[in-house]
């Protein structure tokens, strides 16, 4: 903006280029394609059933596939939230309408064999409980969860009295725990390598259960051993009431993690605290981590099926975090909940209806229209050479074989309903095979010597 003179020259080129192509511009004719009505979804938790009943309720038959024997994923093991809420009603109350919903077919015990297809035409193969399945459907939501880690550090998996924070709140729900002093120690496994993502919950989930046990135990000592307390959305004043209610919180540096040891069968946490530039020991009769939430381990399998691409941590990545954030750079395939990065659960249930609406938008046309800017083969230049098969990242060409001229003649084909016209497949043919209409070589040539010319 601060160079006129440069950006007129620029606009000039522009101009100069576009014109030179348009002498050799071609019509480009869309293709449409039919659009199957059904919908799978893939995972029966909080997100996935939210979403199968979100397109179940607009008349579109729902296909909901659960790894595990039973519905409700890691929301079973949820029982109080920090207002004080049971969230197991409304998972009972959730479950009871899917299962009773005469769109919403279900298979538990499920497992996704095979995947092919594309946006309004998908084909998934599959087993449930030892029975092999094939349906066809529209479009694909995952919702697949996420899974807690299992820590190996400060006596986990050794001593009875070191649990998660899950594993407490499964112990106050079902008795007194029985605890004259209880140490928490946050960021377990999350926010350190191999994992340096925050899993958002564990502060909310602290707070939670420590309230839980100032509520049964008001004697009961608790301490929260934390790096940085992050109380997701509207949820601070929590943390205040459990200061309020004598729940005390101290501040760890990362390179002075608290130690563990046993003195004489007690637990012993010792950590160095910042404000009183002490370390101090704390004898304890219950010690809780608060473990991260990580990828499920079935991930990589899925997506390498569904040919979807995985971020650094292991999470499902979507196609743009602001524009496209329940999208898949694959068209027709969505996500939502745990699958695609640690949430809360009212988080969790918004992705899932917004996932729902998504691919709502494809399930109610009759057909969809396919770009028109799209590889296109030229069969007489085509020797099947096949190098451009691999580097296409859409999966959109195969090779072929028929009879011409009373031989076997090979060439490649190009899926319409697949390419995206990104010209891979142009750039690596060493015979002129292939092509992107509205980019052939002699309008790319023209736009590069018009370019020349200034």
């Amino acid at each position: 903006m601060h160079q006129p003179e440069e950006a007129t020259k620029k606009a000039k080129d522009l101009v100069r280029m576009a014109a030179a192509k348009s002498r050799l511009l071609e019509p480009l004719y869309p293709k449409f394609v039919d659009v199957n009505h059904d919908a799978l979804v893939i995972g029966g938790g909080a997100a996935g059933m939210t979403a199968a009943l979100e397109l179940a309720e607009q008349g579109f038959d729902t296909y909901l596939l659960e790894r595990s024997d039973q519905l409700g994923g890691n929301l079973r093991r949820v029982k109080f939230l920090l207002n004080g809420d049971n969230p197991q009603t409304k998972l009972e109350s959730l479950i009871e309408e899917v299962q009773s919903h005469p769109k919403i077919h279900i298979y538990t015990g499920s497992e996704i064999l095979n995947f092919e297809g594309s946006v309004g035409n998908f084909r998934t193969e599959f087993s449930s409980n030892g029975d092999v399945h094939i349906i066809n459907h529209g479009v694909v939501i995952v919702a697949t969860g996420a899974q807690e880690y299992k820590p190996t550090e400060y006596l986990y998996g050794q001593d009875e009295r070191v649990v998660t924070q899950l594993e407490l709140e499964e112990k106050l729900t079902n008795s007194n725990i029985g605890a004259k002093a209880v140490v928490m120690i946050q960021c377990m496994g999350s926010r350190e390598e191999p994992r340096l993502y925050c899993s958002r919950i564990c502060c909310s989930q602290g707070i939670k259960n420590a309230l839980k046990i100032k509520e049964k135990s008001p004697d009961t000592d608790v301490f929260i051993l934390y790096r940085d307390v992050r109380v997701y959305g509207f949820n601070e004043a929590y943390y205040t009431k459990a200061r309020e209610k004598g729940v005390r919180f101290i501040r760890y540096e990362d390179n002075e993690k608290p130690q563990v040891s046993l003195d004489n069968g007690r637990l012993k946490v010792s950590v160095r605290d910042p404000i009183l530039d002490a370390k101090i020991s704390i004898n304890c009769d219950l010690l809780t981590l608060a473990a991260a939430t990580v990828p499920r381990d079935g991930n990589k399998d899925l997506a390498q099926k569904l040919k979807l691409p995985l971020n650094e941590d292991g999470f499902f990545l979507e196609a743009h975090m602001k524009l496209r954030p329940v999208d898949f750079a694959s068209d027709g395939i969505f996500l939502c909940g745990l699958a695609h990065s640690p949430k809360l659960i009212d988080e969790s249930i918004a992705q899932a209806s917004a996932a729902a609406a998504r691919a709502s938008t494809i399930l109610s046309k009759q057909q969809i229209q396919l770009e028109a800017a799209i590889s296109e083969v030229v069969d007489e230049n085509c020797d099947g050479c096949a190098y451009c098969i691999d580097p296409c990242p859409y999966e959109a060409i195969t090779l072929i074989e028929y009879m011409k001229d009373g031989a076997v003649k090979k060439t490649v084909e190009s899926d319409p309903a697949k390419c995206r016209g990104c010209g891979v497949c142009m750039a690596t043919c060493p015979k002129l095979g292939i092509f992107i209409r509205n980019f052939k070589l002699e309008q790319i040539s023209a736009m590069i010597s018009a370019a020349l010319e200034g």
